[in-house]
Parts: structure tokens; C-alpha cells; sequence
């Protein structure tokens, strides 16, 4: 049977949040409509935009301007019993939806919209004005350790998915936070890494997966990264934040520092950041550049100003929570984003009448979301094993933990007990994935490999039973050396409280496996062109430029394991003969191309298609992918039933951002338009010939490194071409010469860095609540080998002011140089 959450310390804070809701959200109501900035005065002004606490922006009493909250998260909300608490696990009960890699699986939007309504529900009962989030970074490498936090490798696809969070969010009154902006795609390093892309890649992929979000949605606030683009902080980014954001984008909303990514406060304000969290601590440093005038009190102004209008606008109107109906979403939302990659045989869903020897430690304490600062405390939590036991009945299902949960290792008596259970059954089913330990927030994978107990099971399994399916709870893509033996693979991803009942549903046959990949399955992690780039220590140089995820597969030609938009179904589908019909011209940047076409289920099942558009320009003069996902449609039919759908592709969906121009082009041409179940399952291609007579629709020839695409191509001159700029150095600095964006991982080689380390290590183990022996202890350890001075005001909680950073760099350099010194190295005056 389901379990509840646990009993204690939470067991009371469900009845504090009814209570909450139930009293005060009335005085949360009060509004400040006839203020204006010219009302404050420069104090006021200064601590509206630095924020008042780790969650809050300052209330002005005697303006009847209130606080606003900002809380997590993108599939959960995330509101602390200490509002002062950093900690992963002492926050309110909240439904735990499946994770975006999960969602984003489902290719759903209007469930995405109806999951997106029900967050807004639950942060508006729980008095939150902002909900941070969604995340619509791009997948650029399966080993991106917050991957199970975003939507997809595609911009397509993750714009729209991020469009039906905001708009689904933004119904209930709270505002959408859209994060992270822009180009953060990578943990290693992210609160210093700068990242290098060319403009192309930059404007066709990684601003794209936000553009429409932004102009069509509206967000209420817009979430500022880490890291550096091109050279400069992200919220210092002037051309990002206000040339594009704002001026190009007509962007009017607030845009926040990520929690910490704001060291200078001024630089923030100057280069378009509004709101620097958490706060107080910046105001000082503001008020100072504004009596030295380093910064015009206009930007000021215009800070303060939207950190008001947000103020102003009414609190969300709080309601009593359905908790069981959001938790009926979250099943129906964990099996629509469950993807059956493999089904030989048709051994799923499992005929009735069999014994199944039910194996992995994840059957009885699944993996359901991922870890870092999205954690959820579900209100309650589904296992497999009590689901399915009290599905088809106890007698007929067995039991077996195959490894450790905890260590992810096994023992030959563990692998004996599971090769024994699975050779008294009909079926085996093993549940197998990612721990938390291997894929968090703050640090990056190292492979795509399994835990070896993982793959240990699976051979023993499978010895003893060749009728096995392997399930997979994970937030990313690993490696499967044993894919071409075992006859069924379920890809669960991270389910939410409800994933267990999802894969009970799935597995029986109550529910299709709706999913579809949302990136690509590479056979191995050394196929992938960015296994051979640089990631660090200064930058990451994206050398790949336009070719991520199935752009590059498709193009360059190479086998994966499971290619993207790939997902098999429980019924057959039937698709009619696609027509096309051209309106408008290029010229006139009205095209229009409409495709439609009938699908039908001719299978005896109810069951999901995934209608998949792909455009290519086989005979662009430019480098482009072989094709594009431009579109897409998931259809729901019953046996016999068929349903039209229709496409609007325009100009935009057959154009290349054009660097010398600085604008989308269209040439005139060939174009195919490709409809598909995946990338690599195309049913069919229709010809369309786009004329143009408009000399602006000429342009200039972009470098091409990439003659052929390969990853050996991918070379640094290749990429300076691209960028059209020497890159700087990427070797990390000596010992003496730290700089504030040098991670402490980089400083082990010294005395004074191992003794930072140490203490930063426990500092941040004790705000995020992980107690002592836990294994989450390493992923600590490895978040504190990311941190830069940059980092340590907001993790000292302001002890440590910018000022103090600086001098204790200055003293680690100090230090470093005078051992350098008695050893014989090279002793320089640092930076």
C-alpha cells in the first residue's frame, strides 16, 4: 500500500499550512497600489532591490508595501519550516510531482499546463508569491548533474514545455521565475565557469529554449545564472539583460539573481539584475556607489521600481488543497512521462495469471526526484513492491533487494537470493537507476556508467531468467552494456511521490507508457561530441557550436543506443498521407506552412502518438543539422479512433540566425519537411519550395569548421573562428595567482585551501541538513569544490562581507606564495 510521509518532524506542519492558509492570507492581500518609486526614499529604494532574507524582498510598513516570497521549485514547493533554513529536508509536505525530465518526456503540454496550475495551487496556499521556476536550460551533455531538472536537448520542445509551466502557474496569481538565464547547462564549476558559444548556437538552441517563454508567457520574473557568458557575469550582462532581454524581447518583468550569483551588487544593478538574493547584504556597497556616483541613480530606479510592481499586485488567493487529487495528477503525469524503449516480444504489459520476482532496492525506496534545492518532502509516497503486491496479490509477487540502496553495492549472497527468486517466476522485473549520490544539483556526473552492483544484477538476472525486464529510475542517460539481451526496458526517469503506482499502472496494463525521449540514448558516453571538450578550469568552450543532442547524431551519422523522440506504445498507430499548403512569402516574413494529417489507432489498446515535425535545408549554403524538430502533437485515441492534427510552421521554422545580418534568414530553396515518431523513425517527407526575391534575403557565407561532423572537427581554431575572437587561456591558475572566480577545488595544493575546504564542507553539509555518515555527504564535498570567493558572503550568511572575501584571498595568495617560496617555486604578485 502507498506510505505516508513520514511521521515526524512533519506530521504537524500539514495542519500549520491549513492554519496558514486559513488566517492570514488575508493580510497578505493588502495592497500599495498609489505608491511610487518617487515615494521612497534611498534607503527604501536600496533595500527593496537586495532582498530581505534568504526567501523575502523587504516590507516598507509605512507604505503598505508588503514582502514578497520567493520559494522552490520547478515540480514541488519548497517551503521551509525555518524560513531561515537552506536545509533539503525540513520543509512543508507538497505533492511531488515527476521531475521535468519526466514531464518533459510526456511531449504533453496541456498536462504540463494542468501539473503547472496545481504548483500554483499549493505555493498560493502556502502564502509564495514567486515559484522558482522552470528550468529551460538545455541538455548539452547527459552528464549535467541537474539534467532531471530540465526539459530537453531540444529549444522546441523545452519552450514549450517551460510555456505551459508559466502559463499553468502564473493562472493561480503566483509568478513564474524562468531559469536559468542563460546558457547555464552545466553544474562543474557553474558559479564561476565562463561560457564560451557562438552567436549561432547561442540564438538557434540555448536562447531559443527561453525566447517564446518569455515573449508569449510573460513570466513574472526571470532568473539570472551563475555563470559567465562570453566573459561577463550573467547578471552583469548588459547585452543579455537589457540589449536582448529587454529591448528586443520587451521583456517587463523583474529579473533576480540565482541565490549568491550577484557578488557585486553595483555591477548587478549596472548590467540589469533587479533583485540580488538573498539580501541584505549589498546594500552597503550600493549606497557607497551611489554617494561616490560609480552608478546613476536611475538604474536605481527602474530596479526598485518592478521589485514594487511585483509588491503591489494582490497575493495569490489561497485555497484548501485536494491532495489526493493532486496526487492522482501525479500518477496520471509519472506514467504519460515513462518511456518503453524496448518491448521484444511484447512482453509488456505483464498477461495476467504470471509470477513476477519483483528486484531492486528502488522497488522498495524508489528514486523519485532529484537532489538539490528542488527537494520536496511528498505528502505522501508510493512504492512499487506494496503496489504491485496489492495489484495482482502478495502470493504471486516476490521480493528481492539485489543491492544495497543506501551504498549501491551488492554481495554474491545478494545476487544468489536475486538469481533465485527470478528462477522461480515468470517474469522478472528489475528496478535498477542513478542514487542520489551520483546525480545532484551542484556537481556533474563523471560517467554515464550504472553502479557495477546495477549491472552485476541485471547479468544475474537475466541468467536465471531470460523473461526480465529492466526498469530504470534515473534523471539522465547511463550506458546500458546489457540493452541487446534483455527483451523489455522501461525508462521511469524520476516518477514523483506517485512513480510507484505510475509503474504499477504501466506495468499491468491500466496505463500506456506515453513517453517519449526527450534527448538522445548515446550507446556510449565516448560517442558524444562533447566527451572531448574542454569543461573547465576556467571555461567551457562550446566547440560543438549549432550540433547538440540528435543535431549532431543525425548529422554526423552515428548509431546511439535510443534515438531522440523515441518511445514504443501498448497499440498500433496508423498515419494518413501528409498535405502541405503555402500562404505568404519570405519576403513579406508572413509564410506560412500549414501540414495536416490523419493518425489512427488500429491496435485493440487506448493509447498516445507523438506527432514529430523535423524541417531541413539539404542545400543551405550555410552549415546546418541534417534536420530540426520545428513542431509537434501528442494525440490520445481509443481502438478505431482517429484524430487530424495540423501543423502552423513560419518563417522562423526554416531560418538560420544569420551573425552579419544579426537577424533570422530564410534562403530560398528546397526545404523538406520530415514527419516522425523520433529523429530516426520518419514516416514520411514532404518537398517545399520557398522563392524569394528580396536581395535581404542573401547573405554572406558563416565560417565553417565543420566540413565534416565529427569531433575531431571540433577544434579550438575551429570554434575562435566561430566566436570570431582569440579565446583566453583555460589552465588553472598557479598557486599565489587565485583570482575570486578560482574554485576551491582548484586551491587543494596549498595548506590554507585545504583548511577552506574542510570548513566550507561542514558549513554547507549543515545548511543543507545533511547529517553526519550520510552518503549525500560526498555530494557536499564535491559542491564545496565548485565554491569561489564569490560565494562566500551568501554562504557565511554575511559574516564573510565581499570585502573580507577579498582580503582573505588575498591572504590564501599570501600564504601560497610564501610556501611556493621556502620550496623553490615561482613566487608572483597576485592579480
Amino acid at each position: 500500500m502507498p506510505r505516508s510521509a513520514p511521521s515526524s518532524p512533519y506530521c504537524w506542519t500539514l495542519e500549520r499550512l491549513k492554519h496558514m492558509t486559513s488566517t492570514s492570507s488575508e493580510s497578505r492581500t493588502t495592497g500599495a497600489d498609489d505608491v511610487f518609486v518617487s515615494d521612497l526614499t534611498l534607503n527604501e529604494k536600496v533595500s527593496l532591490v537586495v532582498g530581505a532574507s534568504g526567501s523575502e524582498t523587504v516590507a516598507i510598513e509605512r507604505l503598505n508595501v508588503r514582502s514578497v516570497r520567493l520559494v522552490d521549485g520547478p515540480h514541488g514547493v519548497r517551503r521551509h519550516v525555518d524560513g531561515a533554513s537552506l536545509g533539503m529536508f525540513d520543509s512543508l509536505p507538497a505533492t511531488c510531482f515527476p521531475t521535468a525530465v519526466t514531464l518533459g518526456s510526456s511531449w504533453n503540454t496541456a498536462l504540463m499546463q494542468e501539473v503547472g496550475v496545481a504548483l500554483g495551487l499549493e505555493a498560493a496556499a502556502a502564502e509564495i508569491d514567486v515559484l522558482l521556476g522552470p528550468g529551460a536550460n538545455l541538455k548539452r551533455t547527459p552528464l549535467g548533474g541537474r539534467n532531471f531538472e530540465y526539459f530537453s536537448e531540444d529549444p522546441a520542445l523545452s519552450s514549450g514545455m517551460a510555456s505551459a509551466w508559466i502559463r499553468g502557474v502564473q493562472s493561480t496569481g503566483v509568478g513564474a521565475s524562468l531559469k536559468h538565464f542563460a546558457a547555464n547547462n552545466a553544474e562543474q564549476r557553474r558559479y564561476g565557469i565562463d561560457v564560451y558559444v557562438d552567436e549561432r548556437a547561442l540564438r538557434e538552441l540555448y536562447l531559443a529554449s527561453f525566447e517564446r517563454s518569455v515573449i508569449d508567457e510573460k513570466p513574472r520574473t526571470i532568473m539570472a545564472a551563475y555563470s559567465k557568458l562570453n566573459g561577463i557575469h550573467c547578471t552583469e550582462n548588459t547585452w543579455l539583460l537589457k540589449d536582448l532581454l529587454r529591448a528586443e524581447w520587451g521583456y517587463h518583468g523583474l529579473i533576480v539573481s540565482d541565490w549568491g550569483a550577484a557578488w557585486d551588487g553595483v555591477a548587478a544593478l549596472r548590467g540589469g539584475t533587479d533583485l540580488t538574493m538573498p539580501g541584505p547584504l549589498p546594500a552597503r556597497g550600493i549606497l557607497t556607489a551611489l554617494e561616490r556616483g560609480e552608478i546613476a541613480i536611475t538604474h536605481l530606479d527602474e530596479a526598485a521600481g518592478r521589485v514594487l510592481d511585483l509588491a503591489k499586485r494582490p497575493a495569490p488567493m489561497s485555497s484548501v488543497i485536494d491532495h489526493e487529487s493532486h496526487h492522482r495528477l501525479a500518477r496520471r503525469a509519472a506514467a504519460e512521462g515513462t518511456v518503453l524503449l524496448k518491448n521484444d516480444g511484447g512482453m509488456l504489459p505483464l498477461a495476467a495469471g504470471k509470477t513476477i520476482a519483483l528486484i531492486g532496492a528502488f522497488a522498495k525506496t524508489p528514486r523519485y526526484q532529484g537532489a538539490g534545492s528542488s527537494n520536496v518532502v511528498p505528502t505522501r509516497l508510493d512504492d512499487l513492491a506494496d503496489v504491485l503486491s496489492c495489484a495482482v496479490g502478495a502470493k504471486d509477487v516476490t521480493y528481492s533487494p539485489g543491492y544495497d540502496r543506501t551504498e549501491s553495492t551488492t554481495t554474491p549472497s545478494m545476487l544468489a537470493d536475486a538469481a533465485n527468486a527470478a528462477s522461480m517466476a515468470n517474469i522478472a522485473l528489475v528496478v535498477i537507476g542513478l542514487p542520489e549520490v551520483l546525480e545532484s544539483e551542484g556537481v556533474d556526473r563523471r560517467h554515464m556508467q550504472l553502479p557495477p552492483a546495477h549491472n552485476e544484477l541485471v547479468a544475474a538476472v537475466m541468467a536465471a531468467n531470460p523473461q526480465t525486464v529492466v526498469v530504470l529510475m534515473n534523471g539522465s542517460p547511463v550506458e546500458m552494456p546489457w540493452r541487446d539481451e534483455v527483451p523489455a526496458i522501461l525508462e521511469a526517469y524520476l516518477g514523483g511521490q506517485a512513480g510507484g503506482s505510475a509503474l504499477a499502472d504501466v506495468l499491468l496494463g491500466v496505463s500506456e507508457p506515453g513517453g517519449r525521449l526527450a534527448e538522445s540514448f548515446p550507446a556510449r558516453y565516448s560517442d558524444h561530441p562533447v566527451s572531448s571538450l574542454p569543461a573547465g578550469p576556467k571555461q567551457t568552450e562550446y566547440r560543438e557550436g549549432i550540433f547538440l543532442g540528435y543535431r549532431y547524431f543525425d548529422t554526423a551519422q552515428v548509431e546511439v543506443a535510443f534515438p531522440f523522440g523515441h518511445g514504443l506504445s501498448y497499440t498500433t498507430f496508423q498515419w494518413g498521407e501528409a498535405t502541405l499548403l503555402q500562404s505568404g512569402s519570405v519576403d513579406s516574413a508572413d509564410l506560412s506552412v500549414t501540414l495536416t494529417m490523419t493518425i489512427k489507432n488500429v491496435g485493440v489498446r487506448s493509447g498516445s502518438e507523438v506527432v514529430q515535425i523535423y524541417v531541413s535545408d539539404p542545400k543551405a549554403s550555410v552549415y546546418r543539422p541534417a534536420q530540426e524538430l520545428r513542431a509537434f502533437e501528442k494525440v490520445h485515441l481509443a481502438p478505431d479512433e482517429d484524430s487530424i492534427v495540423t501543423f502552423q510552421l513560419d518563417n522562423r521554422a526554416f531560418a538560420y540566425w544569420d551573425v552579419e545580418t544579426q537577424g533570422w534568414v530564410v534562403e530560398p530553396g528546397q526545404f523538406y519537411v520530415h514527419v516522425g515518431a523520433s529523429s530516426r523513425d520518419i514516416r514520411q517527407t514532404v518537398e517545399i519550395k520557398i522563392a524569394s526575391f528580396s536581395p535581404h534575403a542573401q547573405t554572406s557565407k558563416a565560417p565553417n569548421p565543420y566540413e565534416h561532423v565529427n569531433p575531431d572537427a571540433f577544434t579550438r581554431a575551429g570554434f575562435e573562428a566561430l566566436l570570431g575572437r582569440r579565446l583566453p587561456s583555460n589552465e588553472a591558475p598557479q598557486a599565489g595567482r587565485f583570482g575570486l572566480d578560482t574554485a576551491l577545488g582548484d586551491m587543494q595544493g596549498t595548506l590554507v585551501g585545504r583548511v577552506l575546504f574542510r570548513l566550507m564542507r561542514r558549513l554547507v553539509a549543515r545548511e543543507l541538513g545533511v547529517p553526519k555518515g550520510d552518503p549525500l555527504i560526498a555530494i557536499a564535498s564535491d559542491v564545496v569544490k565548485q565554491i569561489n570567493f564569490r560565494m562566500f558572503p551568501t554562504l557565511s550568511g554575511g559574516t564573510v562581507t565581499p570585502a573580507r572575501a577579498r582580503v582573505l584571498l588575498w591572504v590564501v595568495n599570501r600564504c601560497s606564495r610564501s610556501f611556493l617560496g621556502r620550496r623553490g617555486g615561482e613566487v608572483r604578485r597576485p592579480d
